[in-house]
């Protein structure tokens, strides 16, 4: 019998066994089942960073093939130029402003300061129990920070949101590997218990995490599987190898820059290996890929205190992380899947969101939605028919008081509201002073505010982003300046 031939009998007996397994949704035959779905969250990394993207420096090969195999999209927008707040959006399909999750999640006090929750209500619709739900099996690896952590030792687990297997760092609970060497947070993560402590170092982290990831995949080939990989790479500090380093020794007049990249080398060598896996399993043409990063690249001021250029490229987008400027929230967006999706497209008009994930792949797996007010939309379409206009504004909150980290160049320090709707995005703060308004399709780098020659389209989303901001929970913060940002 062949190798062929005996993938195929067991594509079709996994089929039958969904079937018959309460929970399957609707469209689904003895003779089929519905896609996996593994999504890879990159941490820190610019619009342009990658080769595909139009990095002039290095090439990314293994993500630039997915993207040759797949779709990759020029307009992607995360809810929030963070960390904890662009999971939320993720995992809820709502802004994450909603559930008081609008910076990092740090300490209580820290948290208390910003009006923040020190967790994600479990209670609430999440993406992975809503597959879990439906007889998919589900795991997250990888980094969390959706609570757990320095002194916040009464976080669920991943579990409670609907993985069944997790492996996270230390910034959630459960199972999780930490630096050793005395890395401050990791310290404050071993002492508060709540699962199986593993030490590696940095460098090593991205290999650990895509080897569970294989793990998983080779022990659920024969039902669905919804895989979070959510890397701690390229977040710095970077701490590469000095081989990895002496490949981009071309780059040592900036250190940090060639930390930077030896890091995503790296990276890339190991997805390299898990979309390899995919293809030698049998499981491409059944599995969707999904590859984005989380918000822009670092902007600490140390950087420039020491005289360098921080690392990670915008394409020439204004901002970093930390800015509702579109360097700090739009993002690279590739999605693979072959016989589905077309290869070798570029979608340069559809916008799409974080928030938009959830209802997405509810429909690519013909999975009933649950009741949720979303405030993404179902992008679908523009995977499998075309680009699409967007339906909703997109809003985005960062930056109440001045705990809150910064840019380290003025020019990329944005106002701490953002609404975009159509070509036009509005900036503003919440008492409505440093108004901007930007066409992104005559101005994508944000340097022409137009706000005094187009009086009626600034007040109209002036208005819809002040009504948006007054329907967020009304929750008191004060000022706390310290911080060790995420």
């Amino acid at each position: 019998m062949s190798l062929q031939w005996i993938r195929t009998l067991a594509i079709l007996s996994a089929g039958v066994l969904f079937f018959l397994t309460p929970g399957h949704s609707k469209g689904e035959t003895s003779n089929s089942r519905p896609p996996n779905i593994m999504m890879i969250f990159i941490d820190d990394m610019g619009w342009g960073d990658l080769g595909c993207y139009g990095n002039p420096d290095i090439k990314t090969p293994n993500i630039d093939t997915l993207a040759a195999e797949g779709i990759r999209f020029e307009q992607f927008y995360v809810a929030s130029p963070i960390c904890s707040p662009s999971r939320v959006a993720v995992t809820t399909g709502q802004f994450p402003a909603r559930h008081k999750i609008n910076s990092y999640l740090n300490s209580r006090a820290k948290n208390a300061a910003r009006g923040m929750v020190n967790f994600l209500d479990p209670s609430i619709p999440a993406v992975a129990r809503h597959f879990q739900s439906a007889g998919y099996a589900t795991a997250h690896f990888g980094k969390w920070h959706m609570g757990g952590g320095r002194d916040v030792d009464d976080a669920p687990l991943p579990q409670a949101y609907g993985f069944q297997e997790s492996l996270v760092s230390f910034e959630g609970l459960g199972d999780r590997i930490l630096q050793p060497n005395n890395h401050g947070l990791s310290a404050q993560s071993a002492k508060l218990g709540h699962g199986k402590i593993t030490y590696v170092e940095k460098h090593k982290n991205t290999e650990t995490y895509v080897n569970r990831s294989i793990d998983f995949i080779s022990r659920h080939q024969r039902e669905p599987f919804y895989l979070h990989l959510w890397l701690n790479d390229v977040h710095d500090p970077f701490k590469p190898t000095q081989l990895q380093l002496d490949k981009y020794s071309r780059f040592s007049k900036n250190k940090y820059l060639q930390q930077y990249y030896a890091v995503m080398d790296e990276m890339d060598q190991q997805l390299g290996r898990l979309f390899d896996h995919i293809d030698e399993s049998g499981l491409e043409k059944n599995t969707i890929i999904i590859v984005c990063a989380d918000n822009g690249p670092t902007a600490w001021p140390r950087y420039k205190r020491e005289g360098f250029d921080a690392p990670g490229w915008t394409g020439g987008l204004r901002g970093r992380k930390w800015s509702l400027y579109e360097g700090g929230i739009r993002e690279p967006l590739i999605i693979r899947w072959p016989g589905k999706i077309k290869a070798g497209q570029v979608d340069k008009s559809s916008v799409i969101n974080a928030v938009d994930f959830f209802p997405t792949f509810c429909t690519l797996a013909e999975l009933t939605s649950p009741q949720v007010e979303w405030d993404g939309i179902d992008f679908s379409k523009s995977l499998l028919d075309g680009p699409i206009t967007r339906s909703k504004p997109m809003y985005w909150e960062y930056g109440r008081n001045a705990s809150y980290l910064r840019p380290a160049e003025p020019k990329d320090r944005s106002p701490v509201l953002a609404i975009r709707e159509g070509d036009w995005k509005l900036l503003m703060n919440a008492d409505g002073s440093d108004l901007q308004l930007y066409n992104l399709a005559k101005s994508p780098d944000e340097s022409m505010n137009v706000a005094s020659s187009h009086p009626e389209i600034a007040q109209s989303l002036k208005d819809k982003l002040l009504e948006w901001k007054q329907q967020l929970p009304n929750y008191p913060t004060t000022s706390d300046e310290g911080s060790n940002g995420q």
